[in-house]
């Protein structure tokens, strides 16, 4: 396991998808978004990933269905992605040259 993916664990979920989103630390995960390099069974890179509670993950990978559309989704996904880059650079997990 990546120390990325380890990361996430006690983290809050920066997915924050309202009204699911669980606010449980306890169920973080590191949640790979899509990317046009991935198929089927494929995950991207681990630095194209945010910290999801297990709702949210859920909702991103298709696993629960809801009212929001495909464009509001994926604006909690780019927030999501800042918010975790953040958490990330802080720790000093990711560096920015």
């Amino acid at each position: 396991m990546s120390k990325l993916r380890k990361s996430a664990r006690g983290q809050p979920c920066t997915l924050q998808i309202f009204p699911y989103c669980q606010e449980d630390s306890e169920t973080v995960v590191l949640c790979h978004l899509n990317s046009l390099a991935k198929g089927m069974a494929l995950k991207s890179q681990d630095y194209f990933a945010v910290y999801g509670c297990n709702i949210c993950h859920d909702i991103v990978d298709g696993r629960r269905q809801t009212l929001i559309d495909k464009d509001e989704i994926l604006k909690c996904q780019m927030r999501g992605l800042e918010r975790t880059w953040e958490i990330m650079i802080g720790e000093g997990l990711i560096k920015v040259a």
